[in-house]
Protein backbone atom coordinates (compact mmCIF):
# COMPACT_ATOMS: atom_id res chain seq x y z
CA UNK A 1 0.00 0.00 0.00
CA UNK A 2 1.40 3.42 -0.88
CA UNK A 3 2.18 5.69 2.12
CA UNK A 4 -0.40 8.33 1.23
CA UNK A 5 -3.11 5.72 0.67
CA UNK A 6 -2.19 4.00 3.94
CA UNK A 7 -2.41 7.32 5.80
CA UNK A 8 -5.84 8.04 4.30
CA UNK A 9 -7.01 4.55 5.28
CA UNK A 10 -5.89 5.05 8.88
CA UNK A 11 -7.48 8.50 9.02
CA UNK A 12 -10.83 7.18 7.81
CA UNK A 13 -10.87 4.08 10.02
CA UNK A 14 -9.48 5.58 13.24
CA UNK A 15 -12.03 6.34 15.96
CA UNK A 16 -12.61 10.04 16.37
CA UNK A 17 -13.13 11.41 19.87
CA UNK A 18 -16.48 13.10 20.03
CA UNK A 19 -18.44 15.23 22.44
CA UNK A 20 -21.45 13.14 21.37
CA UNK A 21 -20.13 10.35 23.60
CA UNK A 22 -21.07 12.53 26.58
CA UNK A 23 -24.60 13.15 25.29
CA UNK A 24 -27.17 10.81 26.86
CA UNK A 25 -29.50 8.77 24.71
CA UNK A 26 -32.93 10.43 24.71
CA UNK A 27 -35.96 8.21 24.36
CA UNK A 28 -38.74 9.73 22.21
CA UNK A 29 -41.82 10.09 24.44
CA UNK A 30 -45.31 11.64 24.17
CA UNK A 31 -45.10 12.99 27.76
CA UNK A 32 -42.79 12.95 30.80
CA UNK A 33 -44.26 9.84 32.47
CA UNK A 34 -42.11 7.21 30.67
CA UNK A 35 -38.96 9.18 31.50
CA UNK A 36 -39.99 9.47 35.15
CA UNK A 37 -40.62 5.71 35.32
CA UNK A 38 -37.25 5.02 33.68
CA UNK A 39 -35.51 7.20 36.29
CA UNK A 40 -37.26 5.30 39.10
CA UNK A 41 -35.96 2.02 37.61
CA UNK A 42 -32.45 3.26 36.79
CA UNK A 43 -29.68 2.34 39.24
CA UNK A 44 -28.30 5.90 39.03
CA UNK A 45 -31.78 7.45 39.16
CA UNK A 46 -31.51 9.34 35.88
CA UNK A 47 -33.30 9.16 32.54
CA UNK A 48 -33.54 11.35 29.46
CA UNK A 49 -36.21 11.84 26.85
CA UNK A 50 -37.28 14.03 23.99
CA UNK A 51 -40.90 15.12 23.70
CA UNK A 52 -42.60 14.08 20.46
CA UNK A 53 -46.00 14.44 18.90
CA UNK A 54 -48.35 17.20 17.85
CA UNK A 55 -48.07 19.21 21.07
CA UNK A 56 -44.26 19.18 20.97
CA UNK A 57 -44.33 20.24 17.32
CA UNK A 58 -46.81 23.05 18.06
CA UNK A 59 -44.73 24.39 20.97
CA UNK A 60 -41.53 24.27 18.91
CA UNK A 61 -43.21 26.01 15.99
CA UNK A 62 -44.87 28.66 18.19
CA UNK A 63 -41.58 29.63 19.88
CA UNK A 64 -39.51 29.19 16.71
CA UNK A 65 -37.16 26.97 18.70
CA UNK A 66 -34.04 25.40 17.23
CA UNK A 67 -34.12 22.11 19.12
CA UNK A 68 -36.63 19.53 20.25
CA UNK A 69 -38.02 19.69 23.78
CA UNK A 70 -35.70 17.71 26.04
CA UNK A 71 -36.75 16.03 29.30
CA UNK A 72 -34.16 15.32 32.01
CA UNK A 73 -35.20 13.41 35.14
CA UNK A 74 -32.94 12.95 38.15
CA UNK A 75 -33.66 11.36 41.50
CA UNK A 76 -33.26 13.65 44.49
CA UNK A 77 -33.95 10.94 47.07
CA UNK A 78 -35.47 7.48 47.23
CA UNK A 79 -38.16 6.74 49.81
CA UNK A 80 -38.54 3.67 52.00
CA UNK A 81 -41.54 2.56 49.93
CA UNK A 82 -40.11 0.48 47.06
CA UNK A 83 -40.29 2.15 43.65
CA UNK A 84 -40.88 5.64 45.06
CA UNK A 85 -38.67 8.73 44.96
CA UNK A 86 -38.50 12.50 44.84
CA UNK A 87 -37.81 13.31 41.18
CA UNK A 88 -36.50 16.49 39.60
CA UNK A 89 -38.05 16.91 36.15
CA UNK A 90 -36.63 19.46 33.72
CA UNK A 91 -37.99 20.37 30.31
CA UNK A 92 -35.64 22.47 28.17
CA UNK A 93 -35.34 23.72 24.63
CA UNK A 94 -32.72 25.72 22.72
CA UNK A 95 -33.37 28.73 20.52
CA UNK A 96 -36.69 29.74 22.04
CA UNK A 97 -37.91 33.14 20.87
CA UNK A 98 -39.93 34.99 23.53
CA UNK A 99 -41.77 38.28 23.04
CA UNK A 100 -39.61 41.29 23.93
CA UNK A 101 -36.51 39.11 24.44
CA UNK A 102 -33.29 40.34 22.83
CA UNK A 103 -32.85 37.07 20.95
CA UNK A 104 -33.32 33.30 21.01
CA UNK A 105 -32.29 31.54 24.20
CA UNK A 106 -32.47 28.31 26.11
CA UNK A 107 -35.76 28.08 28.01
CA UNK A 108 -36.10 25.75 31.00
CA UNK A 109 -39.01 24.65 33.17
CA UNK A 110 -38.20 22.49 36.20
CA UNK A 111 -40.24 21.00 39.03
CA UNK A 112 -40.01 18.37 41.74
CA UNK A 113 -42.50 15.56 42.21
CA UNK A 114 -42.93 12.66 44.63
CA UNK A 115 -43.71 9.71 42.38
CA UNK A 116 -43.95 5.92 42.43
CA UNK A 117 -43.84 3.20 39.79
CA UNK A 118 -47.61 2.76 40.12
CA UNK A 119 -48.13 6.43 39.12
CA UNK A 120 -49.22 7.50 42.59
CA UNK A 121 -47.44 9.57 45.23
CA UNK A 122 -45.69 7.66 48.04
CA UNK A 123 -47.70 6.81 51.17
CA UNK A 124 -44.92 8.33 53.29
CA UNK A 125 -42.07 10.73 52.60
CA UNK A 126 -39.68 8.73 54.77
Amino acid sequence: MKPLLALMFVAVCAPVPSAAADVPYRTPVPDARPVMLAALRAPDGTAYGVLTGEIAEAITRHFQATSPIHIDVTTERRYAQPGCARLNVTFWQEGVVLPDAPGPRRQTIAFGIDYCLDGRPPRSLE
